[in-house]
């Protein structure tokens, strides 16, 4: 095994920066700030239509309507789409908890299957084994930035007359065999969370389709189920992407694709410093899949033998930043207790959730810091192999 010096490398290393990629913004961004608070139209001002526009060209679809979170895009996507009591909606237990939230806040059941355990995104053998008569729809996520199975996902539920919604909230950009995220399902879900590979200065979200009628009727539910103005068709929420994000998400939409190239760059360097140092046995290294265009919002390794936790508390003292995401299944969560008889084994879920630890790989991440990142994880592992001996 290979170590690289410290003492020549930087003192830490953060695990997101995102003032590294507002800094090169910031006059840009408060100049069209300005504008939106000098025409004083906060919301539906003509930013979020032309910031629709940019992420419809994005996604490769027809319609992107804006709302106000991606944990919304989710909510509406199952409202338009008719979900409701008695139907269930099959999701990976291995992500974020707005994934299943937004199902039981519907009056739908999740159904949590298990994932693949090379890109941590749902198996399409997994979804077949969940789905029942009462299966309406499946929510695949592109996690972590590569898309999921999409071909066989759509293969599956398709003929079954399944809707397909994509939560696409880590992946803007990325592609599968050149269909982007947001493009293939009913509906796709997009978020602009700060730590999000195109990330607003609050929250934000998107929702994406190629059906005219699905489009309206998202918009529909994300007014109040207002059309005309105080008239109500249908129950809806109050969920809208206000002027001021989407004009400063217009000014960073400039820079995604150099900020992608820059994430799959980081990717590319770790993957060789961690093979220069040996540790390419020893950490399990994230992989982009044939057909894969991966925009890693995370780079996420594996440590197995119960080494993760002890890794992590190893980098936190040399001031390396580090995330577990995610330390606990939804399907272990307590407020979804009540499902745990009715769902299968999920053995791959769990053996993630017990080995994942992501490292850091946002654009403005410099070399010499990831060198620093992959010589604290040799000396760790140098120090186990000297305490075995």
């Amino acid at each position: 095994m290979t170590t690289i010096p410290l003492t020549t490398l930087p003192r830490s290393v953060p695990l997101l920066d995102v003032n590294r990629d507002n800094g090169p913004l910031r006059d840009e961004m408060l100049a069209a700030a300005a504008r939106v608070i000098d025409t004083g139209r906060f919301l539906h001002g003509p930013e979020v239509k032309e910031f629709e526009v940019a992420v419809a060209a994005v996604c490769g679809v027809r319609h992107a309507i804006g709302c106000a979170s991606g944990s919304d895009a989710l909510l509406l996507a199952l409202l338009a789409l008719d979900i409701g009591p008695g139907d269930e909606v099959v999701v990976p237990s291995f992500t974020f908890f707005a994934t299943a939230s937004a199902v039981t806040r519907v009056g739908a059941r999740p159904v949590f299957a298990d994932i693949e355990p090379a890109t941590f995104n749902l198996a399409p053998a997994a979804l077949e084994r969940a789905m029942t008569a009462r299966t309406k729809a499946v929510i695949p996520v592109h996690l972590f930035g590569q898309c999921a199975a999409t071909e066989e996902i759509v293969d599956i539920a398709r003929p079954r007359g399944i809707h397909i919604i994509e939560d696409a909230a880590q992946a803007i950009g990325a592609k599968r065999n050149g269909r982007a995220a947001g493009s293939v399902g009913t509906i796709g879900c997009l978020s602009f969370y700060p730590s999000k590979n195109l990330g607003g200065c609050g929250d934000g979200g998107m929702l994406t389709t190629n059906d005219d009628r699905l489009a309206e009727r998202l918009r529909l539910f994300a007014a109040h189920g207002m059309s005309p103005r105080y008239y109500h068709r249908v129950i809806g929420i109050n969920s809208r992407l206000d002027t001021l994000q989407a004009a400063l998400l217009l000014v960073k939409h400039q820079a995604l694709a150099s900020w992608t190239a820059q994430r799959q760059a980081n990717a590319t360097r770790y993957h060789a410093l961690f093979r220069q140092t040996g540790l390419d046995g020893a950490v399990g290294l994230p992989q982009a899949m044939p057909g894969n265009d991966h925009v890693w919002n995370q780079f996420t390794i594996r440590v197995a033998h119960g080494r993760r936790d002890a890794l992590r508390e190893h980098l936190t003292r040399r001031n390396i930043g580090s995330e577990i995401y995610y330390p606990l299944p939804l399907h272990l969560q307590d407020c979804f207790r009540e499902l745990r008889d009715r769902t299968a084994a999920l053995p791959e879920t769990e053996r993630a959730a017990a080995e994942v630890m992501s490292l850091p790989i946002f654009p403005g991440l410099r070399a010499d810091e990831q060198q620093l990142v992959v010589a604290a994880i040799a000396d760790f592992f140098a120090a186990q192999q000297s305490r075995a001996a």
